[in-house]
């Protein structure tokens, strides 16, 4: 089991390695100061000061994060390679740098990932050697045929078989508007009403069809490694809407301690599971940076773009006291969520 551990904590690391590299790059390419690069958060393990640059390369007890310190970024400094004395859009990029770099990783990972499967599933309901896969579904009572492609549901565009499970999961408790395509024509079907089951405790839409399966090929393949990392995406956007909203409740958020119990749970699996469980959280780590909050990516970005807008920036202090309130809630969220996980563990 501890070696399950270690995996995990490696694969949560280079992460975490990733999203700051990308900081930091393109900090050293617009000549902005790195006080510090530090993997893990908490007291120093190892230091290492590079005398040319004078960044410090730290390695800290709690594998936990890690964070890239900047000359001028949360004080005011007189340095011309201050972040603060850098034009607006440059600092739009490095801000920007680390979730693009999480998206990234996440996109090579799918793209991997996916070259190890010979065939992959569409949005074509399929007929395998005369045996009917939609006879026996709920869309066979509204004229579906085997062949049909399923083009829209709910008016969102369907580009993968990953979209289309998804979405008549989590939204298929409700009657769905179903557009297929037949002979080059769309069929709209309106108010597709499927069977229903609860999973760990969520009430979701039974998928009782097949997709058709077609063999890899240069073109398919990047095709499903960019179609499904957008849908990756989406699903993420769409769970937080969902956390937002009440669907879903605390106990279905995870943190640290809850994401290295399932990578190491994964790691037992194979190395498909892993990768995609790699893929996700990476691409939630990209997303849930740039969120609008306090002291997170996204909420730089927000003072970056009204800086943008006004002509000149808010008061470093005002903004200082904004992004130190979003901490204080960030870690209370964290450490209710660590809790939670601790209590599923117990």
């Amino acid at each position: 089991m501890v070696w399950k551990i270690i995996i995990a904590l490696l694969f949560f690391g280079f992460m975490i390695l990733s999203h700051e590299f990308g900081h930091f790059i393109t900090a050293r390419l617009f000549k902005v100061g790195v006080n510090e690069f530090a993997i893990g958060m908490g007291p120093k393990i190892i230091s290492r000061k590079s005398k040319k640059s004078g960044t410090a390369y730290s390695i800290r007890a709690l594998p936990i994060g890690g964070f890239v310190s900047l000359v001028g970024e949360d004080e005011e400094s007189d340095r011309d390679d201050a972040l603060t004395k850098k034009p607006w859009w440059q600092r739009f990029i490095i801000l920007l740098a680390g979730s693009f770099m999480n998206i990234l990783t996440a996109v090579v990972a799918m793209f991997i990932l996916l070259s190890l499967s010979p065939y992959y599933p569409t949005t074509y309901i399929a007929d395998r050697e005369g045996y009917s896969v939609i006879e026996d579904s709920v869309l066979s009572d509204y004229g579906v045929q085997d062949g049909d492609k399923i083009v829209k549901i709910n008016g969102e565009k369907m580009n993968v078989w990953q979209d289309v499970s998804y979405k008549i999961m989590m939204d298929g408790t409700e009657p769905l508007d179903i557009v297929i395509e037949r002979d080059g024509e769309e069929i709209l079907l309106e108010d597709v009403s499927f069977n229903t089951q609860e999973v760990e405790g969520l009430l979701c839409g039974v998928v009782d069809f097949s997709p058709l399966y077609v063999k890899r090929s240069v073109g398919t393949l990047m095709r499903e490694a960019v179609f499904q990392s957008f849908s990756t995406v989406k699903m993420i956007l769409s769970s937080l809407t969902d956390l937002i909203t009440g669907r879903y409740g605390l106990e279905a958020v995870s943190g640290p301690v809850g994401t290295v119990e399932v990578i190491a749970e994964s790691v037992s699996q194979g190395f498909k599971p892993l990768l995609y469980l790699f893929v996700f959280v990476s691409m939630n780590l990209g997303v849930f940076n740039l969120l609008p909050i306090p002291a997170l990516d996204g909420g730089r970005i927000v003072f970056v773009l009204i800086e943008a807008i006004r002509g000149k920036p808010i008061k470093p202090q005002h903004e200082g006291i904004v992004h130190a309130v979003g901490m204080v809630l960030l870690l209370l969220f964290m450490a209710v969520v660590m809790v939670n996980d601790i209590i599923k563990l117990a």
